[in-house]
């Protein structure tokens, strides 16, 4: 008998045990101190640390039809940038299904709606309680998106779409701010996209008002326990 409640109560633990694995995102998302190659980076990193793991989880919880790579967030310097620049970058797979109707745009229209849709909204999340903003140290911030641009052939491997939008950080602040709205931050955005493996180079885009975000509801999607959502 007491072999059999050992054995109850270690299953009821282990049960909570993976519960709780289940519910917290994967640390391997944010990049780690020992791939930054410069102190700069370095210190960025290991001082917003908890900083980093609030919007990885943030995101894990309350936008869960999004998917952070591995280190897809971290404090990179952008390809272009002459000195070490250091932007606080986010990456996320957006998980849609695809339509032959959205795959019918124009490249610089598809892009545009996922920039409308989404920057404004991932740039609040990690610029948070805007502690970062103060840090003369950082000097900007990186969303890049990636979504499948349509269903594959049978047999065929699935072609992506991705932008990557940089913002400096006086860009950044005063749309925070309101005094830059949409169609203005993608004017002074510099956008990149890539078809597939296949850079298009500079993309200049339009922008507007999109809701999606902070309407948006998955089907039968419940938050952990404890957990809200802003």
């Amino acid at each position: 008998m007491m072999m059999t409640r050992l054995a109850a109560i270690l299953a009821v633990l282990l049960l909570f045990v993976a519960v709780a694995q289940a519910a917290s995102p994967s640390e391997d998302r944010i990049l780690g101190l020992d791939r930054y190659t410069s102190d700069k980076g370095r210190t960025l990193a290991a001082t917003y640390g908890a900083t980093l793991k609030q919007i990885n989880t943030s995101i894990y919880h309350c936008m869960p039809w999004l998917e952070v790579p591995k280190e897809g967030l971290g404090f990179y310097k952008p390809r272009d940038a002459a000195r070490d620049d250091r932007y606080l970058s986010l990456r996320v797979y957006i998980e849609q299904e695809p339509s032959t109707q959205f795959a019918a745009m124009p490249i610089e229209q598809r892009a545009s709606s996922m920039f409308s849709r989404y920057v404004g909204p991932l740039l609040r999340r990690m610029t948070g309680n805007g502690a970062l903003l103060n840090d003369a140290s950082l000097d900007g911030f990186t969303v890049i998106l990636e979504w499948l641009k349509e269903a594959p052939m049978s047999g065929g491997r699935p072609v992506h779409e991705t932008i990557a939008v940089f913002l400096d950080k006086p860009t950044a602040l005063e749309y925070l701010q309101g005094m830059v709205k949409p169609p203005d931050l993608a004017d002074r955005s510099r956008v990149y996209g890539w078809d597939g493996e296949s850079p298009l180079g500079r993309l200049r885009l339009a922008a507007w008002d999109d809701n999606f975000v902070s309407t948006y509801k998955v089907a039968n999607y419940q938050l952990a326990p404890g957990v809200t959502c802003h």
